[in-house]
């Protein structure tokens, strides 16, 4: 059985979602986050998935992880203290960040603190240009100085971000070289190696949070493996970065910083894998767990990426309110609305929700492990969409008493209205925030929602995926199987893979096409290198994409690049730009020049390969296993729904709504305006009734 057994394992806010795949077959099963240590979730998780596999933990051949620690981290300040070294001059660039402010009329805005405090900022005489050369050399003598004085602060991490070093490291790496010989137990993050890219503020941000959460993360690895090894799984364990690929444990602990989406990213994979298996060029992914949502665009059966991603967000969830980093990251909209989020009457007698959520621990108040706040789960249960004695496969009992004591408390009576009516709201909202935020992702990315199929995912997500493609105007939905651990079931469809940057900004009629060639084959043999790691002997593939710009633009497009010999030349660089500017703006601007500002070079090991789809046989009914009240959101009333167990369904039978289709890890709600069918890969489609 060993080289067959793979793991997934995916810690969210709420719960640890854990899927072990035997020769195509998924297990899979939920435990509650334990946030004071993440690991006993994983050791739990690993040792319910064997055990119902009827397996040995000798028999698990590889481990792949996502988890939350980085992003809770620096949303809740809980990393290393740290020190940011930089040039002389620039000592305040994280604080002034871009000098906007991200809501115009608010009278009373904060911006975020940076993750250092200004004490812990320190600067150094020296300065590269925008080429890389040496303008202004380092004194040795001033350097000894700074030592000395960072040795005295008691630090454990230190980030080092110079201007212009994304041009050239030698500055970065001479006070690296000099802290290090001098406390060698240091740990030091360089801009040069953690964000190579121009726009100082993201750079500095960036090396700033990689050092601000490194201890902690070397110090939770090892952690991993040694829990792993007591219960007997002693199998390679990779990490899952934030856009889309796997690496080893040692890689992940050099950039912790490519952490920060890495759970998301998860369930972006797996969206694309069932967008690719049912031939979907246009897909909306819809990934909801206990704390948050994520909305992401799946064109061409592929996620939509981005170098840059903003975490921690202070105001409402708005761009621009949060620390930006500059990683490569799978690109997604991700708002404080999941099954744990805290619903409450603001100042105006409106009903909100998020971004605050009850977490694990105590939960919602239907938990019945002390929580009294009512959260979106207690609305659902109310409205009949949860079972209270079917809940997470039966492992767990929930209190319709405990839930509506906390929404009469806290909604109801503050609004005189009856409990039912106050869980519609309660879920109303959330709905109408998740649907808001896919309409502004949407446009964003030049499109329009309608025509495109939902893929929904997560605990949370099949409850309330019908009610907002209603909302969106979506007509097709397709819940996959264990669509409860998506994420965590996408880890196993992930490639070995990793993105390396560079700033090395050119205009176009300068470019020479054997120095673009030079420039890529280094990258190309940084970023397989650490494939390499990962998986020895692999077969990598490489994708290149330029970032270019009318000159004066404030920012680049991204253009895929052919880097075939004979591909990089202007000519063929302005045909690739022109198209991809009139794709997002279009019109192109002619006789305007043009000029690269980065390259990307991504190396992949190929994607699994799945089987060809079956067609789906001929509809039947499926059986019926009971009925109970739900609320129909559209009809504003109770209606008696036809309860559906997710496993007794074969392929092609269907099901009316109104209904509710019940798994172990999550129930799928199909409200009266649609009917689903059970696809021959035993995913859900849920399509709007004519």
């Amino acid at each position: 059985m060993a080289g067959e057994v793979r793991a997934g394992v995916d810690i969210g806010g709420t719960f640890t979602d854990t899927v072990l795949e035997v020769e195509g077959r998924i297990f899979s099963t939920k435990v509650l986050t334990d946030h004071t240590a993440p690991e006993r979730a994983i050791v739990q998780g690993i040792r319910e998935v064997i055990e119902l596999a009827g397996l040995s933990a000798g028999d698990v051949a590889m481990v792949i992880h996502g988890t939350t620690l980085v992003t809770n981290a620096l949303i809740e300040r809980r990393g290393a203290k740290t020190a940011f070294i930089t040039t002389d001059g620039f000592r305040d660039v994280v604080e002034m960040r871009r000098e906007n402010r991200f809501e115009q009329y608010d009278l009373n805005l904060v911006l975020p603190a940076p993750l250092v405090p200004r004490k812990d900022r320190y600067v150094i005489a020296e300065r590269l240009d925008w080429r890389g050369n040496v303008l202004k050399p380092i004194d040795p003598a001033e350097l000894d100085r700074l030592v000395a004085r960072i040795c005295e602060g008691g630090y454990e991490s230190i980030a080092i971000g110079l201007m212009h070093a994304y041009a050239s490291g030698v500055h970065e790496r001479q006070v690296c070289d000099a802290l290090r010989w001098a406390k060698p137990k240091l740990v030091l993050s360089l801009s040069s190696e953690v964000a190579p890219q121009i726009r100082e503020f993201e750079r500095f941000n960036t090396v700033c949070a990689n050092a601000y959460v490194k201890p902690l993360v070397a110090s939770y690895l090892p952690q991993v493996t040694s829990r792993l090894a007591e219960i007997g799984v002693t199998c390679p364990v990779f990490m899952m970065l934030s856009g889309g690929g796997l690496v080893s444990l040692a890689d992940a602990a050099e950039f912790p910083v490519r952490l920060l989406e890495s759970g998301p990213a998860g369930g972006a994979i797996y969206a694309a894998r069932y967008a690719r298996s049912h031939d979907m060029r246009r897909v909306v992914s819809y990934d909801m767990g206990g704390t948050t949502a994520k909305i992401c665009l799946v064109e061409d059966m592929e996620p939509k990426t981005t170098d840059t991603f903003e975490v921690a967000r202070t105001y409402r969830f708005k761009k621009g309110s949060g620390t930006p980093v500059s990683i490569p990251v799978i690109e997604m909209v991700e708002i404080g609305a999941g099954g744990g989020s805290v619903a409450y009457v603001d100042d105006l007698r409106q009903i909100r929700v998020g971004p605050e959520s009850v977490g694990s621990t105590p939960g919602p108040a239907c938990y019945d492990q002390g929580g009294d706040r009512p959260a979106v789960t207690d609305a659902n249960l109310l409205l009949g969409r949860l079972d209270p004695s079917n809940f997470a496969g039966g492992k767990m009992q929930l209190s319709v008493v405990k839930a509506h004591a906390a929404i009469a408390g806290h909604i109801s009576e503050r609004l005189d209205i009856g409990d039912t009516d106050a869980a519609f709201g309660v879920c109303e909202m959330v709905e109408e925030n998740m649907s808001n935020a896919a309409r502004a992702h949407a446009v964003e990315s030049g499109r329009d929602l309608a025509g495109f199929t939902m893929i929904a995912f997560g605990g949370g997500a099949p409850i309330h995926a019908a009610r907002l493609c209603e909302k969106l105007g979506i007509d097709r939905l397709l819940i996959p199987p264990g669509a409860g651990v998506g994420s965590a079931i996408g880890f196993l469809s992930a490639p070995f893979g990793y993105e390396t940057v560079r700033s090395a900004r050119t205009r176009l009629e300068d470019t020479q096409s054997s120095q673009i060639a030079k420039l890529l084959e280094g990258m190309k043999s940084e970023a397989a290198a650490f494939v390499e790691r990962g998986k020895k002997g692999a077969r990598i593939s490489y994708r290149v994409r330029a970032f270019m710009r009318y000159i004066g633009q404030g920012w680049e497009i991204p253009v895929e690049v052919d880097d075939s010999p004979g591909a990089l030349t202007p000519a063929s660089l302005k045909e690739l730009f022109d198209a991809a500017y009139r794709n997002l703006f279009g019109q192109i601007i002619e006789e305007q020049p043009i000029e690269i500002v980065s390259w990307v070079v991504r190396a992949n090991t190929p994607l699994p390969k799945s089987a060809p789809l079956q067609p789906t046989p001929k509809h039947s009914p499926a059986k019926v296993t009971g009925a109970r009240p739900t609320f129909d959101a559209r009809l504003l009333k109770f209606v008696e729904s036809k309860v559906v167990n997710r496993d007794d369904m074969l392929p092609g039978q269907t099901i009316e709504g109104p209904a509710v289709i019940v798994e172990a890890e999550t129930c799928s709600v199909v409200p009266s305006s649609f009917h689903a069918v059970m696809c021959s890969d035993r995913a859900l489609l849920l399509s709007r009734r004519k």
